[in-house]
């Protein structure tokens, strides 16, 4: 087909994500085994590599079966009980918690400390939004969309915070609007610029190319929101999780093709595309 095919040199694992596979990588590499709470990373295929090298995935009713062992935090940190039950267990554990994730904890539980009603837009369920909640005693709430909130029954004061990598836009827009119906809200702009500022980079390489592969595992909730910002800048974009999903018949002879991915997809599986796309 003599397709022309360029990886986004932007995409792939953020800082946070790097931080947490190599200090996982370290352990395994002296001792060949390691506990971690919950996928390292949302992506099935860096998982079964790491697994291949002796990682184990965890859950949390798995922890308090466990003691006296070492046992991974990922990036995303976690609740304020996780730790609680680690003393208790005589579990090292191996905090890879991002680092803006815990400075965003650490503001979430000054506003607690401080009696303020806290509102999080995030993901319900979300690892990272389980662990800022967890700051609160569980009393912060949560929403998705804005229209999950009844705005009318609100205090006249909120302070609100976001899962890190939440849309930019959207957080803006929640406060205005909140404003708007006459919510005085304290606002804290905690989304991740490293995550955001993919957004900007991606809309331009998206408009570069005819067709768009989109790298992700379908647990991103960053792959979520960049894939869509993809398919706005251009809609021949197909999202995929790895190289068996290519179909040939996506592509026209001498194509150009963009390949891009989340903030939690290694380049290692893009270079897999990549391959397959130069095979056709």
């Amino acid at each position: 087909m003599n397709l022309s095919v360029d990886i986004d040199p932007s995409s792939g694992f953020c800082f946070g994500v790097v931080y947490a596979i190599e200090m996982a990588e370290d352990i395994l590499d002296n001792e060949g085994h390691l506990y971690c709470l919950g996928d390292i990373v949302h992506n099935d295929q860096e998982v079964k590599r790491l697994e291949q090298k002796g990682l184990q995935i965890i859950g949390h009713d798995d922890l308090e079966r466990i003691q006296d062992a070492k046992v991974l935090i990922r990036a995303h940190g976690e609740h304020a009980s996780t730790y609680e039950l680690a003393l208790k267990n005589n579990i090292e554990l191996i905090d890879a918690s991002c680092p803006v994730v815990l400075k965003l904890q650490n503001r979430v539980k000054n506003s607690f400390d401080e009696c303020l009603p806290i509102y999080i837009y995030g993901k319900h369920g979300h690892a990272e939004v389980k662990g800022l909640v967890g700051q609160t005693k569980d009393e912060a709430v949560v929403f998705q969309d804005i229209s999950e909130l009844e705005i009318e029954k609100l205090p006249r004061e909120i302070t609100l915070y976001s899962q890190t990598t939440k849309s930019t836009d959207n957080l803006y827009n929640i406060r205005e609007e909140l404003e708007s119906k006459g919510v005085r809200v304290n606002f804290n702009d905690t989304i991740c610029r490293q995550v955001s500022n993919r957004d900007k980079d991606l809309r331009f390489f998206a408009g570069k190319y005819k067709k768009i592969i989109f790298v992700s595992g379908t647990k991103s909730s960053n792959g979520k929101v960049l894939y869509n910002v993809c398919r706005e800048i251009n809609p021949n974009t197909h999202f995929i999780t790895n190289k068996g999903e290519i179909e040939s018949d996506w592509f026209n002879k001498n194509d150009t093709i963009g390949i891009c991915g989340a903030t939690s997809t290694p380049m290692w599986l893009m270079e897999e595309v990549k391959d397959q796309l130069l095979a056709f």
